[in-house]
């Protein structure tokens, strides 16, 4: 009866978001920027209902790259989320960004962000090195072609990197349809943001009214 330690759960791993920001979407081609930002809203929405900590963190905001995705900005608000900007394409070769993830004090962590190529390789490789378990939400991410997300990931893969989806990420930290503490808030964001999964429960809870 006992869960895998391979397994996340909300007390067990911190998140760490980045550059989800206008220009790094512009030339994201691997996945739709719809569907893109759809599953930043799962990832974004289901760390903060399971009070997972997490690190957003921007790369040039003011100079280059300009403000984070609306979904990031509707969980984690700008003026009280504390954002990290950086100069460098490795998240974990900024000082600020560094200090801020590890000082969370978990062992696993999650990575989400753009470009899969680059800001994720980075930090998902350095974070191997020093011994942390990394997981990659490979739907959160994208890059300038889909053979460069494709290949980010093999390599990520061959390293020890473990890949899994956004709601694959949300379902593994509910668990438990009996956990009620969480499940109105869950299922209310599978409703606004779950596609077909969402009008599916959308549809059952209205017809269980019945």
């Amino acid at each position: 009866m006992k869960p895998s330690s391979n397994l996340l759960s909300p007390d067990n791993h911190a998140l760490v978001l980045i550059d989800f920001e206008g220009q790094m979407g512009f030339a994201t081609k691997s996945i739709s920027l719809s569907e893109l930002r759809t599953n930043t809203a799962i990832v974004a929405g289901a760390s903060k209902i399971f009070n997972v900590p997490t690190v957003v963190t921007t790369v040039a905001e003011q100079s280059f790259s300009g403000p984070v995705f609306p979904e990031i900005e509707e969980f984690y608000p700008q003026a009280t989320s504390g954002y990290i900007d950086r100069t460098s394409m490795n998240t974990w070769e900024d000082e600020a960004a560094y200090k801020a993830i590890v000082g969370k004090g978990k062992k696993k962590l999650v990575l989400a962000g753009l470009w899969t190529g680059v800001c994720i390789v980075g930090p998902a490789l350095s974070a191997l090195e020093e011994g942390y378990d990394v997981f990659v939400i490979t739907d959160a991410c994208g890059d300038v072609s889909a053979e460069a997300h494709e290949r980010s990931v093999q390599r990520m893969v061959h390293a020890g990197v473990k890949p899994m989806t956004s709601i694959q990420y949300l379902l593994e930290l509910q668990r438990d349809w009996a956990r009620q503490e969480t499940y109105v808030a869950v299922t209310d964001l599978m409703k606004k943001y779950g596609g077909a999964y969402g009008i599916g429960i959308h549809y059952a809870h209205h017809m269980l009214q019945h």
